[in-house]
């Protein structure tokens, strides 16, 4: 089984380029189940009903958020309703939606988790702990699981690929938004990446316009977060899943890029 994970969809310019590529990619790479991590897809932070559409509609199976899930008030409207839809599992548990997802595909299923880090980031309860609590759930059934820890300390996400080695398919990272050249299969056949990169604008920071972040850098003033037009990137990681033994026997970090 193929499974593609796109890295954190950063604004319009993030959806266009799923709208003009995704589907290419997929027929390319014969992608089976498409993970997009969509935290940021709306105006950069946090996601709407119409955006989670566009982006199904574009070719995403499943979406994973982060530590932006509730940064837009229009997620409450619908995020319970919406079964392809993931926001960490470590939130607290009254929060509206789920941290774990079944994709059914003919006969063959697919676990989704979604947890977010600790590390510099706002309080959560343990990720690790909450990681096993969502396996013992899926492993009733389907050996194949996919995590997406979206985190800001490489550490954090490091030692959650050795922590899940053997437990789980797979686990990348999101949040950090630069791709890291650091995929492999761990001793107990869990493919893992520290970060699979970003979806949106390439001439930027991390996103954000340059100059608007220089000028905070060098000036300390917070000026508003603008989301720039232009050439575009998409970011992320293929894993091969073996069917049997739900472990990942291949993975392959990918970058498109698209002309403004």
């Amino acid at each position: 089984m193929r499974i593609l994970a796109v890295g954190d969809v950063v604004g319009r310019p993030g959806r266009r380029i799923l709208r003009e590529m995704l589907s290419n990619i997929k027929r390319e790479l014969k992608i089976d189940i498409c993970i997009v991590n969509g935290e940021n897809a709306a105006t950069g932070n946090g996601i709407t009903e119409k955006v989670a559409r566009e982006i199904y509609s574009f070719g995403a199976d499943i979406i994973t958020l982060g530590n932006h899930t509730w940064s837009n008030n229009a997620v409450y409207n619908f995020i319970d309703g919406d079964e392809c839809i993931v926001r960490p599992a470590n939130f607290a548990s009254g929060l509206p939606g789920k941290g774990s997802t079944i994709f059914y595909m003919g006969s063959s299923k697919v676990g989704v988790i979604n947890l977010c880090g600790r590390v510099y980031l706002e309080a959560a309860q343990c990720p690790f702990e909450s990681a096993l609590s969502e396996i013992e759930k899926l492993k009733d059934y389907t050996d194949i699981i996919i995590v997406d820890f979206h985190a800001e300390a490489t550490s954090e996400k490091i030692a959650m690929g050795w922590y899940l080695d053997g437990k789980v398919s797979a686990v990348f990272g999101t949040h950090t938004h630069v791709q890291t050249a650091d995929e492999r299969i761990l001793p107990n056949g869990t493919g893992f990446i520290t970060d699979i990169g970003m979806t949106g604008p390439y001439n930027s920071v991390i996103g954000i316009d340059k100059d608007v972040i220089i000028k905070r850098f060098t000036t300390e003033e917070h000026a508003k977060f603008l989301i720039p037009e232009g050439d575009m990137q998409l970011n992320g990681v293929y894993f091969e899943i073996d069917e049997k033994s739900g472990k990942c026997v291949r993975l392959e970090r990918i970058r498109y890029f698209l002309k403004g």
